[in-house]
């Protein structure tokens, strides 16, 4: 996928309004104005859509007024939110099948490459303008802030390559650094920038708009992946979606507690996987691995699916965080989408990870290698191993265990997300973009930064010093010569 592949992006349209009276958020104290602020959110998935709804709904809590550009219908009470739907299809559900993209990683590329990049930028130039990156930390976005991640630790997007990295992974991941930044700036930019600029003469350049952020606010959080250095202007909000379970419907709530001891295993494959998109072959040998389970299994599926066993439920919507609060839900078989991983993770519910494409394999090693999960792929999947996996995580209490640890420290933080995500908000806006958030190596090149031209110079140095030095030998020695010959005479 593309460096900025699942970053959208938003407008800040800071209109001075009247005082607000007794609207606070949290431990927040009241905002000194009201503000308008725009969503560019017109190319999403459902996930991503999540993430800034939560964003948009903290700040319409505060009495601001948020409009949305969106392609996703969605439900809010909250009477400050506006929503402005384009009829646009892509990522719609229906229309991805994450398993095809699996197969063919330029089908998920193509959407970023050809339309993202001219409706995702916002286009009125010099107003506060704060990004939102879905997918947490990437190493192309981050560069662009002037914090260039070093490809000796920090792993690229598609692939998550085993730590401490060896001689050949830090060689791979250089070249992923390298050619991922190339691909975007002279590759994906330069083919929409034509169009653009032939459109629009006086619009500025997207590389411009591009270094015109003033703040990111990043879907990631230490506890759940490798922590990096930061600058003030990347802010974690991590989990901002998560909240503690509420009572489930009662019907929902009978039957998992009917499950006895034996307990529930929840599975859903995330909001753009529906359950008719999973190959014939992977789900047959799913549900035989079910009906031979003690469990019961509650299965999130849009679509009917022929010859279920008796212990598997299947609904077409489920309240996810609800359900991973459920005390008797022992496992959750996920494909290991960031919100799910984070919901996992804050419910402290053990995992078993079937990553299908985009960021999921990165997300499963990060469960696997904090010790709250196993990870399945899915071409070598069989009945047994799905078996195998289930028992281990329901029968040894160390997942268990590992899921409540990593629960404890994502909980344990000074300032909620939401909270840090409404407080820098305002503060770019209250600041008029808060230019002193910017680093200042965001205005070098590569050659600056590097300082490639210092080290130039400081090899010329040395080179001059060497002929200079090889020259002063080379006439002391022949000095030395002619004074023995003359002595010799």
């Amino acid at each position: 996928m593309t460096p900025l592949a699942g970053v959208s992006l938003w407008a800040w349209a800071a209109c001075v309004g009247s005082a607000l009276l007794g609207v606070a958020a949290a431990n927040l104290p009241p905002p000194e104005r009201q503000y308008s602020i725009l969503f560019l959110l017109p190319m999403s998935s459902t996930s991503h859509r999540n993430i800034f709804m939560s964003v948009a709904d903290a700040l319409a809590e505060r009495g601001h007024k948020v409009t949305m550009l969106i392609n996703h219908a969605v439900e809010s009470k909250n009477e400050n939110i506006t929503f402005v739907f384009h009829g646009l299809d892509d990522f719609r559900p229906e229309n991805i099948s994450m398993f095809t993209i699996r197969k063919d990683v330029r089908e998920a590329t193509k959407i970023y490459t050809e339309k993202i990049l001219a409706v995702a930028y916002p286009f009125v130039f010099g107003l506060p303008y704060i990004t939102v990156t879905t997918v947490g930390v990437d190493f192309v976005h981050s560069a662009i802030f002037g914090n260039v991640l070093n490809p000796a630790y920090a792993n690229n997007f598609v692939f998550h390559l085993p730590r401490p990295l060896s001689f050949l992974h830090r060689c791979l991941n250089l070249f992923m650094h390298i050619a991922t930044a190339w691909y975007w700036k002279f590759w994906s930019m330069n083919k929409i920038q034509g169009e653009l600029s032939a459109q629009f003469p006086g619009l500025p350049s997207l590389l411009e708009i591009e270094r015109n952020q003033s703040l990111t606010l990043m879907n990631s959080h230490f506890s759940l992946d490798t922590p990096m250095p930061l600058l003030p202007s990347q802010v974690e909000i991590g989990g901002m979606h998560c909240r503690p379970g509420k009572p489930l419907p009662q019907e929902l709530e009978s039957w998992i507690s009917g499950a006895g001891d034996a307990g529930v295993v929840y599975f859903s494959l995330g909001s753009t996987n529906q359950g008719v998109a999973i190959p014939r072959h992977y789900r047959d040998i799913l549900l035989q691995a079910f009906r031979r389970i003690d469990q019961r299994v509650l299965w999130k599926n849009v679509e009917g699916v022929d010859d279920v066993p008796e212990n598997v439920l299947l609904r077409k919507w489920i309240p996810q965080q609800d359900v991973l609060a459920h005390p008797n839900v022992k496992v959750f078989i996920s494909h290991s989408g960031l919100l799910s991983t984070q919901e996992a993770a804050y419910h402290a519910t053990p995992v078993l990870a079937l990553p299908i494409a985009a960021d999921q394999p990165r997300n499963a090693d990060q469960i696997r290698d904090t010790g709250f999960g196993l990870v399945l792929e899915w071409e070598e999947i069989t009945v047994d191993l799905v078996l195998e996996a289930l028992r281990e995580l329901i029968d040894n209490p160390r997942y268990r265990r590992s899921a409540a640890e990593v629960s404890r420290a994502m909980r344990d933080q000074l300032m909620s997300p939401k909270d840090r995500a409404v407080f820098w908000t305002e503060y770019v806006i209250r600041h008029r973009g808060a230019p002193r958030l910017r680093c200042p190596a965001a205005d070098l090149s590569w050659v600056e930064f590097l300082m490639l031209d210092v080290l130039a110079a400081l090899l010329l140095g040395v080179c001059v010093c060497l002929v200079l030095l090889k020259r002063f030998v080379r006439s002391v020695w022949r000095a030395v010569g002619r004074r023995s010959k003359d002595k010799e005479e």
